[in-house]
């Protein structure tokens, strides 16, 4: 390899905008000529399976009006400077063949300042505003990302009146699946617990630009839980130490542990719920899916003194506090006693009373790191049929969604337990998070989660650790293998990372997928990103980003939480202790608890000089090489906000 060089650029180089007119030829050749027009019949089984809850969800839809009426506010926020450019129409299913879609095309007539210049059409708001994102990518060469990783590079936008046109007979892109999924059940504490309305503002604009059209909607629900439990007879004094604080609510949800990091102030309650309701009204404007939580079990200490013959168990110490019973070992109501139905219904109904309207889905996860005491199959249906009464008693149309982390993480579910669980409802009444599909898909090994509807997800990132990371291949063509597989039961894809705003190229292509009926070319892609990004074709920043390619965003060896250093686990970890400790003194292998308790997200145990030798999949030579290439290219990316926050930061 030649050595490397921070003398300036030869005359050949061309450091210049990206050429917008040139913009349709990019996207012909990301997309592959048979791909661009994504016409053909795409459904799978598992479409067929929920086609009742998508007719449902798509005759309550709020009117076209409201939805175009929230997608022009969402383009005034991103691009003030082009509100009057962009012609938004909405569409029926039928003008895309029966799927959801949007269509580019030119405005009819340009003949005045200020007249719409291209014409948007999309079965939903959040369509719109994907297909406003696709021609701000592949016409104006534009980037839209979190702020704290970039925020927008708009820069390449030509001026209003000068937009680069569409082909005449414009450009149709079809969900080849009619989900896009969004959220873990744990973001909400490693990333969301602290927002106000303007922050949520942006994030919901966000997911609709990305086209994510199911997402979770946590917010606010222990306001709801207030109010539910004190028609059983539970005091809000009873509640206090059943809620975690404000950091720390996803595994107070969970059951994991409660009253760590709290009470919560009732001013805390009522802001949130006040919250909730802005969050779920944007996201119905917008045509999305919101996810509403529904009863898992997880009860206050107070219930058992209240119904002392109700079947309630005390769970053991999940990995947490020291075994200290003030915060752990949380109580969990057995889902064949009568009062989890009771539960489960009026939680559902008073979610209802307060919210107006919901799109049917709700998720719980009983079984996530709570494995049940017995492996009983006709046990385990049991528990499930149970729980998804409870739903189905507040909501008839009601639909079970459930992260299919148990699935990848606790050895407890075997083919007979697994099948016990998922067909404990009726085919089309639930479905599976394959949470971690773009390393260990679990589809591919359980005969398509043995015939019950998936979205296959990217989890990505663990517990909102920072760190350069991806598996952009896997990404890039996991779903297509999963969607065009013998009888596939996908019914969308999604992004399920514990923490957000890290890695943006990871999630541009993910959020991608939503849409490509056909596997990405990734190293076209990331060109085309790597110019999109910074506004401009940089030579040093193309090569820098191939080489980021096949180091930092190949990872293939299938382990997660690769951050072990010693910053990162202080304070769980004393650096006086390293090689003194017995948990670091063994060969890798993977823990348990007692009564088959699933360790949280796959920790394995690791050799005493790890912190210090911590393991990598990458050449740190070439790494460093791409680091050089960044810096040497300052000169000429002096004004980019996208380029500035990576130089802050690294």
């Amino acid at each position: 390899m030649a050595a490397f060089s921070t003398s300036p650029p030869s005359s050949s180089f061309c450091f210049t905008p990206i050429p917008v007119k040139f913009g349709f030829l990019i996207f012909l050749i990301l997309s592959g000529i048979n791909g661009y027009f994504p016409m053909a019949d795409s459904s799978t089984l598992g479409v067929e399976y929920i086609s009742r809850l998508l007719e449902i969800q798509d005759h309550e839809r709020v009117p076209p009006s409201l939805q175009i009426s929230a997608a022009y506010a969402a383009v005034s926020r991103l691009v003030p400077s082009h509100a009057s450019s962009f012609h938004f129409n909405i569409v029926t299913k039928e003008f895309c063949g029966g799927e959801s879609c949007f269509k580019l095309s030119n405005y009819p007539a340009v003949n005045r300042s200020g007249s719409p210049e291209i014409v948007i059409s999309g079965t939903t708001g959040v369509e719109l505003l994907s297909g406003l994102y696709w021609y701000l990518k592949y016409w104006c060469g534009a980037h839209i990302s979190w702020s704290k990783t970039g925020g927008s590079q708009l820069s390449s936008v030509p001026e209003s009146g000068s937009l680069p046109r569409i082909q005449d007979s414009g450009i149709t892109m079809k969900r080849p699946t009619p989900w896009s999924y969004y959220q873990n059940a744990v973001s909400s504490s490693y990333t969301f617990a602290w927002w106000d309305w303007e922050r949520w503002e942006k994030e919901i604009d966000w997911m609709a630009l990305q086209g994510v059209n199911l997402p979770l909607a946590f917010t606010g629900q222990e306001a709801i839980w207030q109010k539910v439990f004190q028609k059983f007879n539970i005091s809000g004094s009873d509640l206090s130490d059943f809620f975690g604080g404000p950091g720390f609510l996803a595994w107070s949800r969970m059951g994991n542990l409660h009253g760590w990091g709290g009470p919560l102030p009732q001013s805390w309650l009522d802001q949130q719920l006040v919250m909730q309701k802005k969050i779920l009204t944007r996201m119905y404007e917008l045509g999305m899916n919101p996810v509403l939580p529904a009863f898992s079990g997880n009860v206050p200490a107070a219930l058992k003194s209240v119904y002392p013959s109700a079947k309630i168990t005390r769970l053991g110490n999940w990995f947490t506090v020291s075994s200290d019973t003030r915060w752990c070992c949380t109580y969990l109501l057995d889902a064949t006693d009568p009062l989890f139905v009771e539960i489960g219904k009026a939680f559902i109904m008073q979610q209802f009373k307060e919210y107006g309207r919901t799109s049917h889905i709700y998720n719980c996860d009983t079984f996530d790191e709570n494995t049940p005491p017995d492996d009983d199959p006709e046990y385990i249906s049991s528990l499930a049929a149970a729980i998804f009464r409870g739903m189905e008693s507040g909501d008839d149309d009601a639909v079970w969604l459930m992260q299919g982390w148990l699935f990848t993480d606790d050895p407890f579910w075997r083919p007979a337990q697994m099948k016990a669980l998922l067909h404990s409802v009726p085919v089309g009444k639930m479905v599976v998070l394959d949470l971690y599909a773009e390393v260990k898909p679990v589809w591919a090994t359980s005969q398509q989660f043995y015939g019950i509807p998936y979205i296959w997800c990217m989890l990505h990132n663990f517990a909102g650790n920072i760190e350069m990371y991806g598996i952009v291949d896997s990404v890039g063509s996991g779903p297509v293998d999963a969607r065009l597989s013998t009888n596939s039961t996908m019914v969308g894809v999604g992004m399920s990372m514990e923490g957000i705003e890290q890695n943006p190229i990871v999630y541009d292509l993910m959020s991608e997928m939503a849409f490509r009926e056909d596997k990405v070319g990734i190293k076209t892609w990331i060109d085309t990103y790597a110019k999109r990004r910074y506004g401009r074709f940089v030579p040093y920043i193309q090569e820098a980003w191939n080489i980021l390619y096949h180091t930092l965003y190949n990872c293939t060896d299938g382990l997660n939480d690769k951050n072990r250093d010693v910053i990162m686990y202080f304070p769980d970890v004393d650096p006086n202790s390293i090689g003194a400790s017995p948990l670091l003194s063994s060969p890798a292998k993977h823990h348990s608890y007692d009564n088959h308790q699933s360790l949280r997200r796959a920790i394995y145990e690791i050799r005493s000089d790890s912190y210090t030798h911590p393991h990598l999949w990458y050449s740190t030579s070439e790494v460093i090489r791409a680091l050089k290439l960044f810096i040497a290219s300052g000169d000429y990316l002096s004004d980019s906000n996208t380029y500035k926050l990576w130089k802050l930061i690294n």
